[in-house]
């Protein structure tokens, strides 16, 4: 039977230089590497695997080509989602013209594998975190909120639904936000989500709130390993 895996933030930089993440830590040190032997040896042909943003450090989607290309080698249909850092990804129409075989991306709408939905939208910084703030972050918040309507509204009945998102849908201290309210309203099962890295993994939520179970899977969290969610 299928299963459903995840990892997010890839940062990955094959066309880009002086992007070694390594400098933000030395458990980053060739994680290109790591993440392929990782996946292959975990994930088989017949899986999925959701990957919630930051995936290429380019800033234009012909840069970013190699990245999706290393992405697209790697074993199971790969379903991705726009993260803060994904500059490149200006245009869902394009970037799913660019993608390899077996390879697609979510915005404001559902990806079907199965009986599994998929739903979800990038997100932003809820108005519950210490960092928010109402003149920067209030509007694209508000947008955000409207996107995930449109995907929640396009799930089917009766589905095993995974919602996607690239911020936290809780504050630091977990207090709840539009966007766990809709997933729970919708039935949603299973959420996954990333953002964030090193000493603020701290604040990352993992297990049932309202009845969905939250999953963090920034790679670096997962150490570089898919996470079996289904």
């Amino acid at each position: 039977m299928p299963r459903v895996y995840a990892i997010g933030d890839l940062h990955l930089s094959l066309s880009v230089p002086n992007k070694a993440m390594d400098v933000f830590g030395a458990h980053w040190k060739d994680h290109t590497e790591r993440i392929k032997e990782a996946w292959q040896d975990t994930v088989s042909e017949e899986d999925l695997v959701l990957i919630p943003g930051d995936i290429s450090w380019a800033m234009y989607l012909n840069d970013a080509i190699a990245d999706l290309a290393f992405i697209g080698e790697l074993k199971g249909t790969k379903l991705i989602l726009r993260g803060n850092h994904d500059y490149w990804w200006q245009s869902v129409t394009k970037v799913r013209a660019a993608l390899p075989e077996k390879m697609f991306a979510l915005q404001n709408d559902v990806f079907r594998f199965g009986d599994i939905c998929v739903c979800g939208t990038r997100g932003w910084t809820v108005p519950e975190s210490a960092h928010f703030k109402e003149s920067a972050d209030r509007k694209l918040y508000e947008r955000e909120l409207i996107r995930l309507d449109l995907s929640l509204k396009a799930l089917p009945k009766d589905v095993y639904a995974i919602g996607m998102l690239h911020y936290p849908p809780f504050s630091e201290t977990g207090e709840k936000s539009g966007f766990s309210e809709r997933f729970k309203e919708a039935g949603v099962q299973d959420v996954v989500y990333g953002h964030l890295h090193g000493a603020s993994c701290k604040y990352m939520f993992n297990g049932i709130s309202d009845g969905v179970t939250y999953h963090a899977v920034s790679a670096d969290y997962l150490n570089f390993v898919p996470k079996r969610i289904k």
